[in-house]
């Protein structure tokens, strides 16, 4: 079964549009993360970002004693922030690069230039007994450096897949991109999610890349959340899902 994460940080950023740097407003990610689970989501993914430009660490604390599926913490390598991970002890972490003039993450981390830091970060993580997945471009070079980190998963970055998906040749290239590093990761026994920019029109493609355990979805979903409400969109999400035969 291919499981969803539904990313909440878009929830977070309507809120922090209007009430940032006060203690509560709307809307809620934590409320919206337990109606996500109601709907059928496997599992809630967070970025508590080092600026606090969206999720702030009171939403991750009541994530933590709230919800019920699975937490994904998403970070950066960074010391604040691999020392909270360490208190809450999320599900399992997914170190992502993080620049401060981005609207989002853009691409996935650089593994082969920061092999040394990583390891020990994954060490740290790990001896907490928390899970490690590293997020990168479907790079040979990225994949295998992955597994000599020792993380447990990776999370393919689907961004260029996204992004060329209405050229059939640029979508058919990405699409072999993700399906051989899939299989190398397969193979180095890393275990496989993927995520960015994934939606409802281009999933049916993205259903060919095999080994797949979980996608991470947040724009796309809360943006469909919008006219037809969380539920609905969690539930249009998970039929697409359906049947995937990894």
């Amino acid at each position: 079964m291919l499981k969803l994460g539904v990313n909440i940080d878009h929830v977070a950023t309507v809120r922090e549009a209007r009430y940032r740097g006060q203690p509560a407003g709307e809307p809620d990610p934590v409320a919206a993360a337990l109606q996500c689970e109601a709907a059928g989501a496997h599992g809630i993914t967070a970025h508590l970002r080092e600026d606090r430009r969206h999720i702030q660490d009171r939403d991750v604390l009541r994530l933590r004693e709230k919800i019920r599926t699975r937490l994904n913490l998403e970070m950066a390598n960074a010391p604040e922030i691999v020392a909270f991970a360490l208190r809450l002890k999320p599900d399992i972490v997914c170190l992502v690069p993080e620049r401060r003039q981005e609207v989002t993450t853009e691409g996935g981390l650089d593994v082969v230039a920061q092999l040394a830091p990583l390891r020990e970060t994954r060490q740290r993580l790990s001896d907490a007994g928390i899970p490690v997945s590293l997020f990168i471009a479907p790079d040979p070079a990225q994949v295998a450096a992955a597994a000599q980190v020792g993380s447990e998963f990776i999370e393919l970055h689907t961004g260029a897949f996204a992004e060329h998906f209405a050229d059939p040749a640029a979508r058919e290239r990405e699409t072999q991109r993700l399906i051989a590093a899939a299989r190398q990761a397969h193979a180095l026994g890393l275990q496989v999610n993927a995520g960015h920019g994934l939606n409802y029109e281009n999933l049916a493609t993205l259903r060919r890349v095999p080994h797949l355990v979980e996608l991470n979805i947040g724009h796309s979903l809360i943006s469909r959340a919008i006219t037809v409400g969380l539920t609905q969109a969690v539930t249009e999400m998970l039929a697409l899902l359906a049947g995937y035969r990894g």
